[in-house]
């Protein structure tokens, strides 16, 4: 199947993951796709492949004769879309030979502008996919799996028609819920043998990522008290007014859109309440650990203060602060295994690119997977402006990757 069809019927599946959910995967039609990925790998050859009752895909081809005992290879990517934006009903809008210059998005106006994403100058030329604005366009990671089931597919029929690429087992994994910190959870390392791995969950093409975030997140729920506003002098309590004395005492510089490179940073994702509850749902982020802890320590502060403040106690709290750890920073890690970085780098330079090792500022399923003993750096997809309405990739971009993963997987 050509990569750009294989793209479209990816995309055209909802997979919008729900961090309200308690269930694995935690929308139902997460594991609808999941049906069709695992349906292709068995065309394609391959072997023990399956989806469990949690939504895994799983998959191996099997080694080529006399590369039996090579070391087993795997590439992960992750199935749902991000909840930040709507991903149901995707309308892509395809431009064939994109000339470079800033685009319309046709369902809500928008613009695509080069300004703001300068990636688009290196684009031009290429087969551009975007969003009508109306929704994300799920490239991530759809652009991943669809590299992944492309090379599984050029290296089959290699091996079926005796060209004698060789190369050892390769595992191939996709995933719920990475979006919302859990698709490593139940990722069974018992039945995906790799000795290593990597996610393909970036953008640039020519990327090889190994240190992410450590991350966590935090939410203050505020207990007011709600009586009639005509009677309300010395008796109310609005749950909304003592949660923005909170939003406020956070550092203002430090925001995603303060911070950049190793910098950290509190996000709001979320508040919502009324004068009898309010709640605020922040994400920690910071690539030092010690930092990092400074971050928590600062939060876990700031809720006894403001408990104080609100006339709470310990008892009793009127404000009440719950931490969630989402992952850790995989670098401690993979700097034990310069072998798995140095291979992918080779692989991404016999493509004629320069490999790029920027810090990812957020986290994937391999960043969770490396500290539970796979060691697991992350690829690049060829998609930009993730989680939202500017998504955008090309055809191109997801064939060089596709090169690369066929590159990583038969060096010898």
């Amino acid at each position: 199947m050509k990569i750009l069809d294989r793209f479209l019927k990816y995309v055209s599946f909802t997979t919008t993951s729900d961090e309200a959910s308690n269930t694995c995967p935690s929308t139902a039609q997460q594991l609808e796709f999941g049906k069709y990925p695992a349906e292709e790998l068995k065309e394609i050859g391959l072997l023990r492949v399956k989806i469990d009752e949690h939504g895994y895909v799983y998959g191996m081809l099997p080694a080529t004769a006399g590369h039996e005992s090579d070391d087993a290879i795997g590439f992960i990517s992750h199935m749902d879309t991000a909840p930040d934006f709507s991903g149901v009903n995707p309308k892509p809008q395809i431009f064939e030979n994109y000339d470079g210059s800033d685009i319309v998005l046709q369902g809500t106006g928008d613009v695509l502008k080069v300004s703001e994403f300068p990636d688009l100058v290196t684009l031009k030329g290429r087969t551009l996919i975007t969003t009508d604005g109306t929704t994300l366009l799920g490239s991530d990671d759809k652009s991943g799996i669809t590299a992944i089931v492309t090379a599984m597919e050029l290296l089959a029929e290699s091996d079926r028609n005796g060209e004698g690429i060789p190369h050892g087992d390769i595992w191939v994994g996709f995933t719920p819920d990475e979006e919302i910190g859990r698709g490593a959870d139940l990722f069974d390392l018992q039945y995906f043998k790799a000795k290593f791995a990597y996610t393909v969950d970036g953008s640039y093409e020519g990327e090889v990522a190994y240190e992410n975030f450590n991350a966590a997140t935090a939410i203050f729920k505020v207990r007011g008290k709600s009586v009639h506003p005509g009677n309300a002098k010395g008796i109310m309590k609005n749950a909304s007014l003592m949660a923005a004395e909170i939003i406020t005492a956070l550092p203002k510089n430090e925001t995603p859109a303060m911070t950049e490179g190793r910098e950290g940073f509190y996000h709001l994702i979320d508040m919502r309440g009324d004068v009898s509850s309010a709640t605020l749902t922040y994400i920690v982020r910071d690539h030092d650990r010690q930092m990092f802890e400074k971050r928590l320590k600062y939060l876990e502060n700031l809720a006894v203060i403001f408990n104080s403040k609100f006339g709470g106690n310990s008892e009793d709290a009127i404000l009440s602060l719950e931490i969630k750890p989402s992952y850790s920073n995989m670098l401690q890690v993979i700097e034990q295994y310069p072998q798995v970085l140095e291979r992918a780098r080779r692989a991404i330079q016999k493509e004629g690119l320069e490999p790029v090792s920027n810090p990812v500022r957020g986290g994937t399923d391999g960043a969770r997977l490396s500290l539970m003993g796979l060691p697991c750096p992350n690829l690049g997809t060829g998609g930009y402006a993730y989680h939202g309405p500017f998504e955008h990739v090309t055809v191109e971009g997801i064939e060089t990757v596709s090169r690369i993963i066929l590159n990583i997987a038969t060096a010898e």
